[in-house]
């Protein structure tokens, strides 16, 4: 008999609406996007097509904005903010109507995220990317949590040392 997987999110509800911080890890902790050279972090070709993919996000999703992120060589950091219409004066973004939109929940976009990501590294012929299965996330719940989280993200790179996957 299979074990039950621990949920790693509260219910539904609580991720359709508010900031969110998540990390997202590469499988196994491989440094796949940066490169080190004389102590130095140099980004490689790969890193750009993570960064479109979560910048498309806002796009596809009227309700969703972006803060802070990081494309670090083994993992993702960044602040999405999803705003449902139905706790907004806002409801109308870019012309259209966002009442008509059905609101996803934060693991249904990060899900789109990860994947299309995926398929555009594997399609220019980075095949050997993989990430691992789900991703972490964090409910930013005032002012202060979010611009420590943003300072965290900002500062990510210089902390890269003290990560234990580093070298």
């Amino acid at each position: 008999m299979l074990k039950a997987r621990k949920k790693n999110r509260l219910e539904k509800i609580l991720y359709t609406n508010g900031y969110f911080f998540v990390t997202i890890n590469s499988q196994n902790h491989i440094k796949y996007f940066w490169e080190l050279i004389n102590d130095e972090m140099i980004l490689n070709e790969y890193w750009s097509i993570v960064e479109e993919c979560w910048l498309c996000l806002w796009q596809k999703y009227d309700y969703v904005t972006l803060d802070k992120y990081i494309i670090m060589p083994n993992h993702f950091h960044g602040i999405l903010i999803i705003d449902n219409v139905e706790n907004s004066s806002a409801a109308v973004r870019n012309g259209r109507d966002r009442s008509l939109q059905k609101i996803k929940w934060l693991s249904s976009i990060i899900g789109v995220f990860k994947t299309t990501s995926s398929k555009q590294l594997h399609q220019s012929w980075f095949t050997k990317f993989s990430r691992q299965k789900s991703f972490y996330d964090h409910i930013i719940r005032n002012e202060q949590d979010l611009q420590r989280i943003q300072e965290y993200i900002l500062n990510n790179p210089y902390k890269r040392k003290n990560d234990e996957y580093y070298i």
